[in-house]
C-alpha cells in the first residue's frame, strides 16, 4: 500500500520542491542505507551523490574578511536622504555641495549611489554654457547683465535689470520697476560702479543683448573706465552665464512665489541674492558658494545640521550645529 501510495505521488509530482534542508537530510541518511537500496529515494543515487559533497564540502568553508571600500556610514546616508527629501527639486550634485557647505565631505557619486539604492531619482546633469575656452580664460574681467520680467498677482509685468560676474558667479540685483527705460538702465549702471567700488577697475569686457534700452550713455558708464562692451548676436543665446541664472531664480524663487508689486519684489529678490551669493553651492566653483563667508573645516563623526529657512521655507540652508 504504500509503495503503490509512493507511486501515484511520483505521477503526479514530476519534480519534487526540495529546500537546502530536505537536500542536507537525504544525503545524511543515504550513508545509512545500502547501496543497493537506493532506489527508495526518488531522486537520482548521482544526485544523492551531489548533495553528499556538498554537505562534506560545507564543513571546511570559512567565513572571510570582506576587502574593498568600507560603507557609508549611517548618519550620512539619513542626512543625504533628509536633504533629498526636503527637496525635491535638488540633484545628486546640488545635495553635496549643501552638505560641504555644512562641513560634511560626501562625494556626488556617493549621493548618487545612496539615492539610487533609496528609490529617488537622482537629477541627471545637465549641459553646461558655451563660449567655454573664451570664458575660462577671460572670466576674471567679465561682467554680464541682462532683464528679465516677473509677472505680479494682479498681472502687472515687473522688469529686473542684474549683472552677474562670470568669474565669481556673484550677483548683483540693481533695480526693479514696471517701465524701463533708457536713463533708468543707464542710472543702475552708475550704482552698480558705485557698490563696486575699488572692484570696477578689474572690468574688461560687458556682455550684454541689443535691447533699445542700453543705450550709448549705458555703454559709456563701462567703456571710460577702459572696457570693451560686446553686443551678442541677434538671436543668439551667447549670454548664457545671465541666461542660466535668470532660469535659476525663476525656478528656486519667483515662480514658486505670488509677488504682489514692486516692494514686495524687491525684498524678495534681496534675500534670494543673499542665499545665492553667500550659501548656494556652485557647480563652476566647485560646489562653492560665490562669496563665501567663512572657510568650512570637515566635519567630525556624528555632525547634526541644522536647516534655516529662506524666504519663508521656499529655500532651505544647511549648517553644522556641532
Amino acid at each position: 500500500m504504500l509503495r503503490h501510495q509512493v507511486a501515484v505521488l511520483r505521477r503526479q509530482v514530476h519534480r519534487p520542491d526540495l529546500n537546502d534542508a530536505d537536500c542536507v537530510l537525504l544525503a545524511a541518511l543515504s550513508r545509512r542505507v545500502p547501496r543497493p537500496s537506493w532506489e527508495v529515494f526518488f531522486v537520482t543515487p548521482a544526485t544523492l551523490l551531489h548533495w553528499h559533497r556538498d554537505l562534506i564540502a560545507r564543513r571546511w568553508i570559512y567565513k572571510r574578511n570582506r576587502q574593498g571600500r568600507p560603507s557609508t556610514r549611517k548618519h550620512i546616508r539619513d542626512t543625504v536622504l533628509r536633504l533629498a527629501r526636503e527637496n525635491p527639486t535638488w540633484g545628486y550634485q546640488r545635495i553635496s555641495g549643501e552638505l560641504a557647505g555644512a562641513g560634511i565631505r560626501v562625494p556626488p557619486s556617493t549621493v548618487r549611489d545612496i539615492l539610487r539604492r533609496a528609490g529617488l531619482d537622482p537629477a541627471p546633469r545637465r549641459a553646461g554654457p558655451s563660449w567655454g575656452q573664451f570664458l575660462r580664460a577671460q572670466a576674471k574681467g567679465i561682467l554680464a547683465c541682462d532683464l528679465f520680467h516677473v509677472g505680479t498677482v494682479f498681472g502687472t509685468r515687473i522688469y529686473v535689470l542684474f549683472f552677474i560676474a562670470h568669474a565669481t558667479r556673484a550677483v548683483h540685483v540693481m533695480g526693479v520697476t514696471t517701465k524701463p527705460t533708457g536713463p533708468w538702465v543707464a542710472q543702475q549702471a552708475r550704482n552698480l560702479l558705485m557698490d563696486l567700488g575699488e572692484r570696477v577697475e578689474h572690468i574688461r569686457f560687458l556682455i550684454r543683448d541689443r535691447d533699445a534700452k542700453y543705450t550709448s550713455v549705458f555703454d559709456e558708464v563701462f567703456t571710460s573706465l577702459g572696457a570693451r562692451v560686446i553686443k551678442i548676436p541677434v538671436r543668439a543665446w551667447a549670454n548664457a552665464i545671465a541666461e542660466r541664472w535668470i532660469g535659476t531664480a525663476r525656478r528656486e524663487c519667483t515662480d514658486r512665489l505670488l509677488i504682489y508689486n514692486e516692494r514686495h519684489l524687491r525684498r524678495v529678490l534681496a534675500d534670494y541674492e543673499r542665499h545665492y551669493n553667500h550659501h548656494r553651492p556652485h557647480r563652476a566653483r566647485d560646489r562653492r558658494p560665490p562669496q563665501p563667508t567663512s572657510t568650512v573645516a570637515p566635519a567630525l563623526d556624528g555632525t547634526w545640521v541644522r536647516r534655516e529657512e529662506v524666504l519663508g521655507g521656499l529655500i532651505n540652508e544647511y549648517r553644522s550645529a556641532a
